[in-house]
């Protein structure tokens, strides 16, 4: 069994949670898969354990700052069955992250069809970082 994975020291540059992303940055089915970790644990429709964009193997650390890991389902399976470690459930950051997926995924998709300058520095530089690690990311 792989060892467990562990969050991401911060929010990384492009992460879809971060308030300071700017808009348009992902392609529309990576924001669509955001609210589906908001509500309380009964309500919420995934148990995948949504990993960094950047590709490192690491958990999204936005994902797990923009509330309470405890009170994300798939945090709890992920540390029971050993994908996850415990230190998950006790992540937290001060960077001003969205306070739903919801309200993330409402901002990420507003600019997808005409990117601003800053999103397309930030998908470029995404592409080139992914492209190196011989992960290429999906444009279309």
């Amino acid at each position: 069994m792989p060892e467990p994975s562990l969050p991401r020291k911060t929010p990384c540059a492009s992460c879809p949670y971060r308030r300071s992303v700017p808009s348009g940055v992902w392609h529309p089915d990576e924001y669509a898969k955001l609210p589906a970790y908001d509500g309380d644990i009964a309500e919420q429709q995934s148990i995948a354990v949504f990993s960094c964009h950047q590709g490192d193997g690491d958990v999204c650390a936005g994902w797990l700052g923009h509330r309470d890991p405890v009170d994300l389902l798939a945090v709890r399976v992920g540390i029971v069955d050993g994908r996850l470690d415990p230190s998950c459930a006790e992540y937290t950051t001060d960077v001003p992250l969205f306070d739903s997926g919801a309200e993330a995924a409402a901002h990420g998709t507003g600019d997808t069809l005409h990117p601003t300058g800053r999103a397309g520095a930030a998908i470029r530089k995404i592409v080139a970082v992914r492209a190196a690690a011989g992960d290429p990311v999906r444009l279309d």
